[in-house]
């Protein structure tokens, strides 16, 4: 889509939220949202509200920015994202969840992808004494339902849509890292072992398959500071990310938590992250904090996939895209 047309779709979108899709899609999104809280409140979990700003927020972002503001003549944070807080959370209740508001500064050129938006919303959960292989699970589970809950409650919207979703079978198959950077590589794409691996790459991977797929073990060097090393595979993370199939990209993206003060502030210093600035978190890691693991789940970029969307703006009624103003 070229820039012009982008702009005045978004500037007159409140001409295309008349529209008969933009209604099957809200419908559908609307379903999604009470199947993500009714299977976690079985599950155990207990809903929390998300922080909106704050001192510091998660600096992991893939090469967006953080939004800074002037709160009280100090210079706060817009959440990028709310896992610093988590980790605080379930020093209270063992399984917390929160539909936490975010906003990133992507690069101009993300405006185009399909994939990427300034502001967006997503369900972030953490599970105290958990490991990410349980989060794995839970992760499947989830989605699994999800999916089954929309095909059986909004099978007129999906129709209309043209949309036909597939119920995908456990377990998901799981590519590490190095396999996946491995397989590719032989697809063309010039990949390195320690990095983060690109969109463009993350997309065609997603391509490759018809049900969802995990990748997990991050090399130490691709992620923050907070997913937690191996202790039996040094420069190994504990985590995961979760891809929808047919082209769609990441839906979920968690892991493990590092909770000691020492290797936290030991991981901080060798990515260059300033620990002064992230005071309240380091002493309350001093202090101590249990264990736990925990995800996100975008809630447009699931929308996107259940309904089968080309682009992302379409799967949220008031969208905001990267470098471009609009209501």
């Amino acid at each position: 889509m070229r820039g012009k047309e982008l702009r005045e779709r978004l500037w007159r979108r409140y001409r295309e939220i008349r529209e008969p899709w933009m209604r099957w899609v809200l419908r559908v999104q609307d379903e999604a949202l009470s199947a993500l809280r009714d299977f976690l409140r079985v599950e155990g979990f207990v809903e929390i509200l998300a922080p909106i700003v704050g001192p510091v927020t998660d600096p992991g972002i893939r090469g967006a920015k953080q939004f800074s503001i002037d709160y009280y003549g100090h210079r706060f944070k817009v959440m990028s994202s709310m896992i610093l807080y988590k980790q605080m959370a379930v020093s209270s209740l063992d399984k917390v969840f929160a539909l936490s508001p975010n906003l990133r500064l992507e690069p101009l050129e993300a405006a185009y992808t399909g994939r990427h938006l300034a502001e967006f919303r997503q369900l972030d959960l953490e599970v105290a004494e958990a490991s990410y292989l349980d989060l794995m699970e839970l992760g499947e589970r989830l989605l699994i339902y999800v999916l089954r809950r929309i095909r059986r409650e909004c099978g007129e919207e999906l129709e209309n849509l043209g949309r036909e979703l597939r119920i995908p079978s456990k377990p998901f198959r799981r590519l590490t890292h190095g396999e996946a950077v491995e397989l590719l590589r032989g697809e063309g794409f010039d990949l390195k072992p320690g990095e983060e691996i690109p969109w463009e790459a993350e997309e065609h991977i997603s391509a490759m398959f018809q049900e969802p797929l995990w990748i997990m073990d991050y090399p130490i060097t691709a992620r923050g500071f907070y997913d937690r090393e191996d202790p039996e595979r040094p420069g190994i993370l504990r985590d995961f990310d979760l891809l929808y199939p047919e082209g769609y990209g990441e839906a979920i993206s968690g892991g493990e938590r590092e909770y000691q003060y020492e290797r936290v502030l030991a991981r901080m210093k060798a990515r260059g992250d300033n620990p002064e600035e992230y005071g309240w978190y380091l002493e309350m890691l001093r202090e101590g904090v249990k264990p736990s693991a925990g995800f996100g789940i975008g809630v447009e970029r699931l929308t996107r996939y259940l309904c089968g969307l080309k682009y992302i703006w379409d799967a949220v009624p008031f969208p905001k895209v990267p470098g471009i103003p609009s209501p």
